[in-house]
């Protein structure tokens, strides 16, 4: 049994580790259609390593949260994307207020400030999935840098998606996930907001010809 044990919690950190390596690349990613692709890879590793979480514990309603998250995060959420950039026809790259090397630096230091930082909360959890609290939280800061330091709407997008990604990962971490009402009311907002976002985008395209916020900004300044 505890040999069963430590296979999964060593697929689990496998997935985790994945997760976080694809925050990263999506960090230093310059292409929308491929920054799109890493988030869809993104929500498959979840959906792997919610549903290792979900055979090795017997938590039958994190079965419904991998298939919730494989449905929503690596399929539905990136083709509804992948049609708006095609309808939107974005082909530049995408932009950061700082380079990227630069950006990289400081994702690093903000992993090794979430690891130092959940390592207490990680030594007083008795979950086989203590180990990845800390991964959780490095992809949800990770998540929201890029959000800071991207200038176009659609990474900002994704930057968010990929924080609730970071955050589900945290969830499961710490108590197996959350109840299904609140999980299926959470895939709800996300589904209505990447509509509603997507309503948004076609407006800011309208008014300016760009989706570059600082259009936003400087308009509100004025």
């Amino acid at each position: 049994m505890s040999a069963t044990i430590s296979f999964s919690a060593q697929l689990i950190n496998l997935f985790a580790a994945l997760i976080l390596l694809l925050a990263f690349a999506m960090l230093a990613q310059r292409r929308v259609m491929q920054l799109i692709n890493l988030f869809a890879y993104q929500g498959l590793a979840l959906c792997l390593s919610t549903l290792v979480v979900a055979v090795s514990t017997g938590q039958t309603h994190l079965y419904w949260s991998a298939g919730l998250t494989l449905l929503l995060k690596a399929l539905l959420l990136p083709w509804i994307l992948h049609r708006l950039v095609r309808r939107l026809q974005v082909k530049w790259d995408v932009e950061s207020l700082i380079n990227i090397p630069t950006t990289m630096l400081v994702g690093i230091g903000l992993v090794i400030v979430a690891f130092n930082v959940a390592h207490p909360i990680s030594e007083l959890s008795s979950t086989i999935t203590r180990g990845t609290l800390a991964i959780a939280l490095a992809v949800v800061m990770l998540a929201f840098l890029m959000m800071i330091t991207r200038t176009k709407a659609i990474p900002q997008v994704v930057g968010f998606l990929a924080m609730e990604n970071g955050l589900f990962l945290a969830a499961t971490s710490a108590t197996y996930g959350m109840p299904m009402v609140v999980e299926l009311g959470i895939a709800l907002d996300v589904l209505v907001g990447a509509i509603i976002l997507g309503v948004f985008f076609f407006q800011i395209r309208e008014q300016f010809d760009s989706l570059d916020i600082r259009h936003m900004e400087r308009l509100k300044d004025n």
